[in-house]
This record gives C-alpha cells, sequence and structure tokens, in this order.
C-alpha cells in the first residue's frame, strides 16, 4: 500500500510478480528506501535496538568493519602484505602482493582494480560516471549477469575472442537467436544440452562440444533434472553483446 501511494512507478513493476520485477529492474527508478518511502510515510513505526551500526556504503566502512592483523590491515583473499600498515587489501581471483603500503585501498573484482587512499574512497562514484561518459563497458556491465534462464560469466576475454561459463538451469533454454560477427563452441562441462543448430537437432554429454557458425540460428536448451554448465568460446570481428538477433 505505501509503495503504490509514494512510488508508483515501482508498484507498478513489482505487479506482475517476483520473476517479472526481476527482469525489468534496470526499469526500477534510482532512489533508496528511505528517500522513496520512509521520509513520506504516515505508517512508520520505531522500535529501540542496542547495537553496533555502520552504514556500508564505501570501501572506507569495509575496512572498519573487517578483522585487522597486527599492523591495523584489513586483508582478504590470497594477499600477501609486506611492511604495510592500516590498510585494506582484497583479493579476488589472484594473488594480491602489497608492499610498503600506508592507509590505502587496495580492492580486486573480476575486471577492475581499484586502488585509494583512505577516506577517498566515496570518490568511486565520480570514476564510475567518467568511465560511463568514456563509453567503458566495465560500468554497464557485470561479468556474472542473470538471466531468465540462469547466469553467464565472463571468465577471459581479448581482441576478438570472449570466454564465458553458462549456467542453464533444469528446463530452461536460452531463445532461438543468431549473430552475424561471431562464431560460437559450447563445451559441456556438467549436464546435457539439447542444442538446436540450423535445421539440426541433438543432445551434447559432458565433455562434448559443438560449434556454432557465424549467421546460424541457434538454441540451446536443458532438458535434464541437473543445472546444464558449460564454457562458451566466443570468436570474431565483433564480440560486443548487441550482436544478436532474436527469434522467440
Amino acid at each position: 500500500g505505501e509503495i503504490a501511494k509514494y512510488q508508483p512507478e515501482i508498484a507498478a513493476i513489482l505487479e506482475g510478480g517476483y520473476d517479472r520485477a526481476v527482469e525489468r529492474f534496470a526499469d526500477m527508478p534510482e532512489i533508496s528506501i528511505d528517500y522513496a518511502i520512509a521520509e513520506h510515510s504516515q505508517a512508520v513505526r520505531m522500535v529501540p535496538l542496542t547495537c553496533y551500526w555502520n552504514d556500508i556504503g564505501s570501501w572506507d566502512a569495509m575496512y572498519d568493519i573487517l578483522p585487522h592483523d597486527a599492523h591495523g590491515n584489513a586483508l582478504q583473499g590470497d594477499v600477501l602484505a609486506l611492511d604495510c600498515r592500516d590498510s585494506l587489501i582484497m583479493g579476488h581471483d589472484r594473488l594480491i602482493a602489497g608492499i610498503g603500503l600506508d592507509d590505502l585501498l587496495l580492492v580486486e573484482t573480476d575486471d577492475v582494480i581499484v586502488v585509494a587512499k583512505k577516506g577517498e574512497s566515496q570518490k568511486v562514484k565520480t570514476v564510475v560516471e567518467k568511465l560511463k561518459k568514456m563509453g567503458r563497458k566495465e560500468a554497464v556491465e557485470h561479468t556474472t549477469m542473470y538471466h531468465r534462464w540462469g547466469t553467464s560469466t565472463v571468465i577471459g576475454q581479448g581482441v576478438g575472442y570472449r570466454m564465458k561459463k553458462v549456467r542453464v538451469m533444469p528446463g530452461k533454454a536460452i531463445a532461438m537467436q543468431m549473430h552475424y560477427h561471431r562464431t560460437e563452441h559450447w563445451v559441456v562441462l556438467r549436464g546435457t544440452a539439447e542444442v538446436t543448430r540450423g535445421e539440426e537437432k541433438m543432445m551434447i554429454h559432458e565433455r562434448e562440444s559443438v560449434f556454432i557458425p557465424q549467421t546460424t540460428k541457434h538454441k540451446l536448451a536443458n532438458p535434464g533434472r541437473i543445472p546444464l554448465e558449460l564454457i562458451e568460446i566466443q570468436n570474431g570481428s565483433y564480440i560486443g553483446e548487441d550482436d544478436i538477433v532474436r527469434f522467440e
């Protein structure tokens, strides 16, 4: 009721249920629940609570809440800190070696490494705005994308190629589609894939693979009872996400 009263645009997106709301998440207004509803509602109740509170909205706040070593460092992941003091170092996919760092924030994510002085991490928003103006994909694309049928995660890329780990849930399918500028090679890791390639329909099992040429209609489905996992290797002169023609 309060959402419909104060945020009808959000209420309209939620009307179709959870799955539909997830599909339309990008259409959600960029506003927090306090600004959107709590500051306007007359139906708010408050309960006293004794606890520690930290609005974790920055890497500085992450440093505050994480445990520190004897030198004041907050370390996560595969990290080697030599002569470092009062720093946050968070590794993700590789070894991070810090040498002689003082009061620094060093955070490795899937596709970006951020280095900042403590107290300056709020300026990450400025970096994101600059990346958007530059048209950088890092500002708008996540390495893991969530779809109605499952997930896809970029695990490697370079000039003319990109590799993804694709996970299709049981009974779900990636709609019939075609690409003008790239080929795709699917290698099944787990489960069974039902692949439609042009006029062919085939079953691809674990440790088997299938090749999809350019401008060839294709569809991928999981007819089994366990998640289908595969490696997708894209190769071509252009591998942008917008090189796709859907037929369903």
